[in-house]
This record gives C-alpha cells, sequence and structure tokens, in this order.
C-alpha cells in the first residue's frame, strides 16, 4: 500500500488530515501532513520530510501532494523525490484538493503511477462549477445558469 504524505503550508497539511480523520473516523495507516510554517528553512522542511517519508514509505512507494507548484513545500518534495533512497519510488502532485486526497486514499493499493494518475484525475474532476452569477455586458448581474437535466 503506497504511502501518502501531504506537504503544505501550514495549516494546510494538518487541515486535509484532520479531514480524512473526520470521512474515516481515523488516520490511515501510511497517511501523515507536514506543515510547512511561514519562513522555514526549506533546509529543515527537508529533514523533517525525509523522516516522515521514511516512516510511512511503502514498497508500493509514496505519493506526495502538495499545495502550489514552485512553492517551498513543493521545493521539498521535488527534491525529496530525487533523493537516492527514494528515487524511483516517489511521485509529486501539486495543487491538492480534497477530491485528490480521498481518490488517492481510496486506490492506494494500486500501482503507485496508477495511485498518481487516479490522484490527479479525482483533483481535476473535482473542480466544478456549482450556480455561479452572470454578469452582463452592461454590468448587471443576472440569473444564475440553470442546471440542464
Amino acid at each position: 500500500m503506497a504511502g501518502i504524505l501531504i506537504i503544505a503550508h501550514a495549516p494546510l497539511a494538518s487541515a486535509l488530515k484532520e479531514f480524512v480523520r473526520h470521512v474515516y473516523g481515523d488516520v490511515p495507516d501510511r497517511l501523515a501532513a507536514l506543515d510547512v510554517m511561514a519562513h522555514e528553512d526549506s533546509k529543515l522542511t527537508l529533514d523533517k520530510a525525509i523522516q516522515v517519508a521514511k516512516n510511512i514509505s511503502s514498497e508500493n512507494g509514496l505519493l506526495i501532494l502538495t499545495d502550489i507548484m514552485g512553492a517551498t513545500p513543493a521545493n521539498v518534495a521535488s527534491r525529496l523525490a530525487h533523493l537516492p533512497e527514494f528515487k524511483g519510488r516517489v511521485r509529486v502532485l501539486a495543487g491538492v484538493n480534497l477530491p485528490m486526497l480521498m481518490r488517492a486514499i481510496s486506490y492506494r493499493s494500486e500501482l503507485i503511477d496508477s495511485v498518481m494518475q487516479k490522484a490527479m484525475h479525482g483533483g481535476q474532476q473535482g473542480i466544478i462549477p456549482i450556480g455561479h452569477i452572470e454578469v452582463a455586458l452592461d454590468g448587471q448581474l443576472t440569473e444564475p445558469l440553470a442546471s440542464k437535466d
């Protein structure tokens, strides 16, 4: 079963983990969260991430979900993925959201590349508009679009 590590700006990683606890009643094995504090040294964050990754990684690998591409959490995740002791067994996805996390948990018994693809697809499918307000060209608000059944 693949490990899942959420690395995100504080308090997002912990909040996502608590959401999982809320849904499942407990946190599944091999799921961990690492909150990155503002102005935390990236070397310190990497050291923390390595320790957590060693504890939850499995022969099936490790999926790291992070928040924003190019920010410290994603950079740390990328560096971790390229370390010799993890190379080839770690996949990183940026743009974490709840549907992505739930899909990763649901399919983590599959091969790591499949887990990553299903998580990514779940995250994308979870982004949908819900009754938005239309603004006319003259700036006036109009009624929300009705759903077509």
